[in-house]
């Protein structure tokens, strides 16, 4: 039986740009709209690498919006999660402008707790935190205090004005593929 879906899962509350990502770096047109649940149905993209040396490709999942309590099956609950299992690697996408009034800091606390109260391995995985709609103003300043709180590397993005997509493709194909091979040495 097949278990994976995607190589990259993208996990995050309903809003923090997770379908405009995913139109942004895919050829996938999942639906977007400014209210929650838009996305009802895991979507599949692929994140193209058209390299002169090798062409490359990498399968992104629009997992549905997580909310708090989904581990107990509010919201579509479940439905998610057991499709964020069978991804390899873990994008947490966080709006980190705070749009809707919900805290960066705490976005991302909650997701993990419902990940985990879900199962345990998921923690396990794999994972990348990226800062989305960093166009805005108070993004610069959420994202000081997130990273004050949060002891992780995250990478900023912006879907709307297409800041560090391309940084952002990169460091998911090293994070799924591995680090480029070392060219051999020719003997003499």
């Amino acid at each position: 039986m097949l278990k994976s879906i995607a190589d990259v899962g993208l996990v995050g509350f309903p809003n923090a740009g997770k379908s405009s990502l995913m139109n942004a770096i895919t050829k996938a047109r999942p639906k977007t709209a400014a209210y929650p649940f838009t996305t009802l149905h895991p979507q599949i993209g692929v994140i193209e690498y058209p390299d002169p040396t090798a062409f490359d490709r990498i399968l992104l999942a629009d997992v549905p919006g997580i909310i708090e309590g989904a581990s107990e099956n509010r919201g579509l609950g479940h439905r998610f999660l057991r499709h964020i299992e069978r991804c390899r690697l873990l994008m947490f996408l966080i709006d980190m402008a705070g749009v809707d009034g919900r805290d960066p800091r705490d976005d991302y606390r909650v997701l993990l707790k419902e990940l985990k109260l879900y199962d345990p391995a998921l923690l396990k995985k794999p994972r990348l935190v990226v800062a989305n709609k960093m166009d805005l103003p108070e993004a610069r300043a959420q994202l000081a205090k997130f990273k004050r709180r949060h002891q992780v590397d995250v990478l900023t993005i912006s879907c709307l004005d297409g800041r560090g997509l391309d940084l952002l493709k990169e460091g998911l194909r090293r994070r799924v593929r591995g680090p480029e091979p070392k060219p051999r040495k020719k003997r003499a």
